[in-house]
């Protein structure tokens, strides 16, 4: 007689068993492998930063000076945009980016040279921004403007004021209209903010009236809540900051260090809240320019910051208010606390 061999299989039960215990060991990796890639993404944001930071001295060495944030000039009834280009955009040979550079002519407005504005600067971009995308709309290019992950600090709260008096710029290492010497660095390169990370897209409200110049500098503000001190315009939800890495206004490729990193400054409009900066006014208005524009990061507990010295670190957003705006100026005299 023929011996009969059994077949031997999964039961039901042991395969579900089997797919529980699979289920389990991913929901464990998860966690650590999304901990590398943020890991990862923090470094190559912080390697960015540190090449920004050698072309900014290259910059330096070339010019014996940092390169302006814009350059604007009044003419007795308006602001005038004479080369309103960003430092970003001037130290493009620094970044490997000459043949870009070449392409621009800084006696124009950046609207008239799309060729140049739609592009995409990888080193401007950290890898964990999630608005990497270009904005308006251009029939050749495809878009007019491209985002960007990093801001010049241009101080603590005023950007452009006096405009009377000979337009004072701000106490942050970079300003429209100059660019500092080394020297002028008197609390120290190492104690001085150059630049930190920012979030593409972050809505922003504006004062009512942007013709506004004020009497005495108003204070900064000492609580996000503050700012609805100010006559608020209405909100308009297509108004964003950090969206063109070639304009040279504050609320496009600058931060100020009102508020700590990453302080959420909450709007609400039409049922929804937002995290928004705020601006008194634009460099090419009549008015004062006055600016909350957070650093902000995809980065848990904190921002890559750029100090002047050239090196990078990463600063927590539980910094003491008092440390950040020491950070802030270049020539204020504060001692920096630890952070």
């Amino acid at each position: 007689m023929r011996a009969r061999t059994d077949r031997t299989a999964f039961t039901l039960i042991e395969l579900l068993v089997v797919i529980a215990i699979i289920a389990i060991l991913i929901g464990l990796l998860l966690p650590a492998v999304q901990k590398v890639r943020g890991a990862a993404a923090r470094i190559k944001c912080a390697n960015n930063l540190k090449q920004i930071g050698l072309a900014m001295h290259g910059y330096m060495d070339v010019n014996s000076t940092l390169p302006p944030n814009g350059v604007f000039t009044y003419n007795g009834a308006a602001v005038v945009q004479t080369s309103p280009w960003s430092a970003m955009s001037r130290i493009l040979p620094y970044i490997e980016q000459e043949n870009l550079f070449r392409g621009i002519n800084f006696s124009m407005s950046y609207s008239t040279q799309p060729n140049i504005t739609s592009q995409r600067v990888a080193t401007y971009l950290c890898p964990a921004e999630v608005n990497d995308k270009g904005s308006g709309t251009n029939p050749t290019y495809g878009n007019k403007n491209w985002t960007l992950s990093y801001a010049v600090n241009l101080g603590t709260w005023g950007v452009l004021t006096n405009k009377a008096a000979g337009m004072q710029g701000s106490n942050g290492a970079f300003s429209p209209n100059r660019g500092f010497r080394a020297t002028d660095f008197s609390d120290g390169m190492s104690n001085t903010l150059g630049l930190s990370e920012v979030k593409g897209y972050t809505s922003r409200v504006t004062n009512s009236v942007n013709t506004t110049t004020f009497a005495s500098p108003p204070p900064p503000p000492s609580s996000p809540g503050d700012i609805s001190s100010f006559s608020l315009a209405a909100f308009d939800p297509s108004k964003m900051t950090h969206v063109e890495w070639v304009d040279g206004k504050v609320h496009e490729t600058g931060f100020t260090t009102v508020f700590p990193p990453n302080t959420s400054v909450a709007y609400a409009s039409g049922g929804t809240t937002h995290d928004v900066d705020f601006i008194t006014a634009t460099e090419s208005s009549l008015g004062d320019t006055y600016a909350a524009v957070t650093s902000r990061s995809y980065h848990t507990g904190g921002v890559n910051a750029l100090l002047m010295d050239g090196s990078v670190r990463f600063i927590n957003n539980s910094v003491a208010v008092g440390t950040w705006r020491a950070l802030g100026s270049r020539a204020g005299g504060e001692v920096v606390g630890d952070y």
